[in-house]
């Protein structure tokens, strides 16, 4: 009996690990985005050289993710993440000390990289610990990447407003970042590759299973991107609030989906991951008519409220059913994880183009077409309920035996 307790307590503890990783992993995204206007003048670029360079996250984050499953097989789960982690937290750093255009993309490549590496590895290690625990927790973890990166932003904020230079800034908050997830990781599960197992190819193309799950994901981050970059451009412009108000709507947008997302995991576990889902869609579908029809503020801000909601759990249950999907968890998670940033990359650009060529009603017009297929389309996410085991209260923390 004590051994099944100490291995409660080791996956319990590991899923406390993860979560503070997934906050770490928030909190450098908030910490940068804050100080981005301080960047840009530092470095000299206008606003249209600034959106070439801040393309290249996503593009660096698209090329490595592939990489991470090698990564996590040679080195074992926890030193990997360990490693990846620490990468991402001291990227932090680069992109203020950047003095030209050329140096800043550069920069930017890297700390997308990294970013993207430590997403799979993290996401992996969270479907592990799910899969052990036998119930969800995948919305959970996201959630705290949400808060994560509230705190960075506010952090952030308190800086630029008491006129800090960034480059002190992101230096602190990349030391303290990185003792904490290094602090962090060392609770996590230390997963290890069989002595049969065979190592995944250096560079991997998405499987078709993460092609399908990807697209679902692709939907949700559109909306979110499209909603985060755009919401108080709508207001302001479409409805003519002031800067305050539209400003407010954004951060009850982000607000919406940290609420979501926590909770999200009750959900998920009464109904599934299907089910959670189509529901989400419907509501994102709701919210996205609310805006497009919308003549008055509160509208609006009910709509993308309701949206935020819509969208919150889908990305989550999105890495959860890739990590049951096949054979090689890493790998389809690094598919569907190359997919969503792929649509956060063109999704700000795309909702711009369109709504320059014909209005923002149009753009969301659009957003609400693609939350459809939330709805239509949950179905692909079975895997994951089919993969989720399901356990007992007294036997759910009991781990799996393998090494």
């Amino acid at each position: 009996m004590s051994a099944v307790v100490h291995q409660q307590r080791e996956v319990r503890r590991a899923r406390y690990a993860v979560a503070a990783v997934f906050a770490v992993h928030g909190a450098v995204t908030g910490s940068f985005a804050t100080r981005v206007p301080w960047i840009q003048d530092h470095a000299s670029v206008g606003a249209g050289q600034l959106g070439l360079a801040l393309a290249f996250p996503a593009l660096g984050a698209s090329v490595a993710m592939p990489l991470a499953g090698g990564v996590s097989h040679r080195f074992g789960a926890r030193t990997a993440l360990r490693g990846l982690l620490a990468l991402w937290t001291l990227s932090l750093a680069l992109p203020s000390l950047c003095p030209n255009l050329l140096t800043l993309c550069l920069a930017l490549f890297v700390y997308g990289a990294s970013a993207g590496m430590a997403d799979v590895a993290m996401n992996a290690l969270g479907v592990e610990v799910e899969n052990r625990l036998g119930r969800s927790i995948m919305s959970g973890l996201h959630g705290m990447w949400s808060a994560g990166a509230l705190v960075g932003s506010a952090a952030g904020t308190l800086a630029a407003h008491l006129g800090s230079d960034a480059r002190l800034h992101h230096a602190l908050a990349a030391g303290v970042l990185t003792v904490l997830g290094l602090l962090a990781c060392t609770w996590v599960l230390d997963l290890q590759p069989g002595a049969d197992e065979e190592p995944p190819p250096r560079f991997a193309l998405p499987p078709k299973s993460a092609l399908l799950i990807g697209a679902i994901g692709f939907c949700a981050v559109f909306a979110e991107g499209a909603s985060l970059d755009w919401s108080a451009v709508y207001l302001r412009d479409r409805l003519e609030t002031s800067a305050g108000l539209a400003a407010a709507c954004t951060t009850g947008f982000t607000l919406t989906m940290a609420v979501a997302r926590i909770a999200g995991d009750r959900v998920v576990d009464r109904f599934g991951s299907v089910r959670t889902v189509r529901a989400s869609g419907v509501l994102a579908v709701l919210g996205g008519l609310l805006v497009v029809v919308a003549g008055h503020p509160a509208v609006a801000m009910g709509g993308f409220a309701l949206m935020g909601l819509g969208i919150a759990v889908v990305v989550p249950l999105c890495f959860a059913a890739a990590g049951r999907s096949g054979p090689n968890p890493s790998q389809a998670i690094a598919g569907v994880a190359t997919i969503t940033y792929t649509s956060g990359l063109i999704a700000p650009g795309a909702i711009g183009g369109l709504a320059q060529a014909a209005g923002l009603v149009v753009s969301f017009g659009l957003v609400t077409l693609l939350a459809c297929g939330l709805a239509a389309f949950a179905g692909v996410l079975r895997a994951g309920d089919r993969g989720r085991p399901r356990v007992s209260p007294r036997s759910a923390a009991v781990p799996d035996p393998r090494p």
